[in-house]
């Protein structure tokens, strides 16, 4: 059985992220700079997020306890 269709394709957004730091690092205006930190800002969440839920998959699979919520 193929696995499931993740809410975002997780290596796509961590490069994405991965890129978005690296044009960070170069000089830009604040604007600029304002809005690409709100995007990485929503980035990691995703990103936190789904690493969270395959955690938590994990121990389950491993016969470890759920996780707390």
């Amino acid at each position: 059985m193929p696995p499931k269709k993740t809410k975002i394709d997780f290596e796509a957004e961590l490069a994405a992220l991965e890129s978005l730091v690296a044009k960070m690092e170069i000089e830009m205006p604040l604007d600029e700079a304002i809005t690409a930190y709100e995007e990485g800002i929503k980035l990691h969440a995703a990103l936190s997020a789904q690493l969270d839920e395959s955690e938590k998959r994990l121990r389950i699979l491993s016969g470890g306890e759920e996780a707390e919520a």
